[in-house]
């Protein structure tokens, strides 16, 4: 009896010890919305129980060792069980228990998770190989995403080409950005509780640059976000500052370099009045109507050595003539 009692004191100060020292806090991100407070609260009782079992295993275990140990001059292998019906029972009826305990409250957080606001800002999110572009109920289209803080945001999220995932580490959420158009649309709710700067990353491996699909999220006043949104009008700069703006928005920069570097498509520096020879063995030279049909029709000329359909081939339906137009101009003006 007295080793079960110190056996038991000793599982209750390390399950102490455990659970004090390892806070979630200390192992994730700060927490930046109202879903990731249930979510770290399950976190919580997860890391509790985890040390409880960790404790009980391992007490009982260097207990027996130190304790029980054959000492010099012993003889025999101690006592022989066939079995303890009792013990049985205790050892499935527990974790049965801590089982259905867990999945309760698990139901319980995905319900205050999934808890819908009739009065939430809706946000589309478009992903593509590899950028993410934001549009919100006015029209306004950008890459930053900029959320207004304590109110709640309905992202609908697809993808033009295979499946990301959508995860900012401090909201706790994350969800998979499937293809296919509105049927294989997607919602996530997110409640903002912290001013700040934080970014969006990519979950699911999709492609060569999945490791650089990043978008920055910005969390303001709600004062702040309506000036922001106001001030997010139709383009009212030269074309070519309007084109390179777009060409960022949705995505351009990630495959074409200004800096004449080669990542995924053809660099932009200086192309105008350049040389293309085609896979086909034709030859064309970069002028404004050539770069009009790459973006409108990009598989109809696929620069030799660079891969085919991998541009989206739906910018005639995302994009304004204007802004196609505008996109023109930036990309002859880089000398």
């Amino acid at each position: 009896m007295i080793h079960i009692i110190i056996v038991s004191v000793l599982v209750i100060v390390s399950t102490f010890l455990f659970g004090t020292f390892v806070k979630v806090e200390n192992l994730l991100p700060v927490q930046a919305s109202v879903q990731g407070e249930f979510i770290d609260g399950l976190f919580g009782i997860h890391i509790w129980l985890i040390a409880f079992f960790f404790s009980l295993i391992v007490v009982f275990m260097l207990y027996s060792v130190v304790v029980f140990r054959r000492r010099k001059g012993e003889k025999g292998s101690g006592a022989y069980m066939t079995g303890n019906h009792n013990l049985e029972i205790v050892w499935t009826v527990i974790p049965l228990v801590i089982v259905l305990y867990l999945a309760v409250i698990g139901a319980t957080s995905l319900a205050d998770v999934e808890r819908r606001d009739p009065e939430a800002m809706v946000v589309d999110v478009f992903a593509s190989q590899w950028n993410w572009r934001f549009e919100y109920e006015d029209g306004t289209s950008s890459d930053v995403l900029v959320l207004p803080n304590g109110r709640q945001t309905l992202l609908r999220l697809q993808s033009s080409d295979v499946i990301h995932s959508f995860f900012v580490p401090e909201f706790r959420v994350k969800q998979d950005v499937l293809p296919g158009g509105e049927a294989f649309m997607r919602e996530l709710r997110i409640t903002p509780t912290l001013e700040g700067d934080f970014k969006v990353r990519c979950a699911e491996i999709c492609g060569q640059l999945h490791y650089s699909m990043l978008a920055n999220v910005q969390v303001v006043s709600t004062n702040e976000f309506d000036i922001w949104l106001n001030s997010q009008s139709a383009c009212d700069l030269s074309a070519e500052e309007c084109g390179q703006l777009a060409a960022q928005q949705y995505g351009c920069l990630a495959c074409h370099t200004v800096d004449g570097s080669v990542v995924v498509g053809p660099s932009w520096l200086g192309v105008t009045g350049t040389e293309r020879t085609f896979e086909d063995g034709s030859t064309a030279t970069v002028d404004a109507d050539y770069l009009l049909k790459s973006i409108t029709d990009p598989d109809s000329q696929v620069v030799a050595g660079f891969p085919a359909s991998v541009m989206p081939q739906n910018f005639t339906e995302i994009l304004s003539e204007e802004q196609i137009q505008q996109i023109t101009a930036f990309i002859l003006s880089l000398e």
